[in-house]
């Protein structure tokens, strides 16, 4: 395995961009690594991504699990997006806004 190894003096030149799917991808894996979230149905309705120069402002539509705190989970979703935009891009995360469109309760038919 070769091991690279960034050198911020180094006079090397280049321009990195970011498509916009990239970074809404990014968004999804950092809400499915919350445990009792899950996105809607559809990505594009779940994910809005507005790009400024204050930073990224994301608005997230996710369904929880019954059984999680609502709060603890938006809270985890904010925090889980922001860690891995920011440490995945060049892009700051200046707000995001979770939006909680439907709660998933256990299946009571084989009660």
């Amino acid at each position: 395995m070769a091991h690279f190894r960034h050198d911020p003096t180094s006079t090397q030149k280049g321009r990195i961009s970011y498509n916009s799917d990239i970074v809404s991808d990014i968004v999804a894996l950092a809400i499915k690594e919350v445990d009792g979230v899950s996105l809607l149905a559809n990505k594009n309705k779940g994910i809005k991504l507005n790009f400024d120069k204050q930073g990224i402002t994301a608005d997230i539509n996710v369904k929880v699990d019954c059984s999680y705190n609502v709060p603890s989970l938006a809270f985890r979703i904010q925090q889980s997006i922001k860690h891995n935009v920011e440490s995945m891009t060049k892009f700051k995360v200046a707000k995001v806004d979770v939006h909680i469109q439907d709660v998933t309760f256990p299946d009571n038919s084989a009660i």
